[in-house]
């Protein structure tokens, strides 16, 4: 089933959006006013997903729990952090679904990356995004590629083919630079912003992909589409994919229409042989 576009202006649509920016403004405060020993340290534990858990991602997840249930429009809340869906209280239930990853990129907290909250808003019944903004658009061809080199060895020969034509163009046009910040939330903005293409490809180490795909491959995914860009997993597009288990994993590629064209182009090439 293929996500749709929804309004916000509905009233439970625009309270959780006020919500949100009420918890991103109480996490700039936990990170700017809570003594380093308490927030940059390790809980002691991995989230659901194997990802070990930083103090400030607990934080986080509490604070966008609490907020998202006081906006009294949301009925289950699905984070990163926890195993299992969160049934709204019926004294403050809505009826949005919220999934959400309370901190993206915390493992680069120390080093002072960008960090940031992914949530994509659901209506129970239909299964709708919403969307915020109307006017974003992304280049058609940018200059960039974004993606974890550090995986190179266990690369699918598409996607090694991929990076080497964006480092030496077979007709001889300047090469694309590289730029890979870690943080899902500040890579995909820059690729928003400046066009051009990120992956987080499925390979050898990963075979389903490593980001999840309610949480963070949709919603992002959502927005390139809407910004006029494309989002696939080098095999079908992310938003037809049908979930099966709440934190499911999917590979993504996304960004300037042409650029991922190419990459698509090159997958099938690979795909007939």
């Amino acid at each position: 089933m293929r996500m749709q576009v929804c309004s916000l202006a509905s009233l439970g649509g625009l309270r959780i959006w006020r919500c949100h920016e009420l918890g991103c403004g109480s996490q700039i405060q936990l990170g700017s006013c809570i003594s380093v020993a308490v927030v940059y340290g390790i809980a002691g534990s991995t989230n659901v997903t194997g990802d070990q858990v930083k103090k400030l991602d607990v934080l986080s997840n509490d604070l966008v729990i609490n907020v998202l249930k006081s906006s009294f429009a949301t009925c289950v809340l699905v984070s990163e952090e926890d195993k299992n869906a969160i049934i709204v209280e019926p004294e403050k239930r809505g009826k949005y679904v919220v999934c959400f990853d309370p901190l993206d990129g915390s493992s680069n907290i120390d080093c002072l990356v960008s960090i940031g909250t992914i949530f994509g808003i659901y209506r129970k019944a239909i299964g709708e995004f919403i969307l915020v903004d109307r006017d974003v658009k992304i280049k058609k061809k940018g200059s960039i590629y974004s993606i974890n080199e550090g995986y190179a060895k266990e690369f699918d020969p598409a996607i090694t083919e991929y990076i080497q034509r964006k480092k030496f163009p077979p007709d001889n046009s300047a090469p694309y630079g590289a730029r890979y910040v870690g943080s899902m939330v500040a890579d995909v903005h820059r690729t928003l912003v400046y066009g051009g293409i990120f992956m987080y490809p499925a390979n050898k180490k990963s075979p389903k992909g490593k980001l999840r795909l309610l949480y963070e491959c949709n919603p992002m995914a959502y927005v390139m589409e809407k910004a006029g860009g494309l989002a696939t997993t080098g095999k079908e597009a992310v938003l037809d994919i049908v979930p099966t288990d709440i934190h499911q994993r999917a590979p993504i590629i996304l960004g300037s229409p042409e650029d991922v064209t190419e990459l698509l182009e090159i997958y099938q090439k690979h795909a007939a042989k």
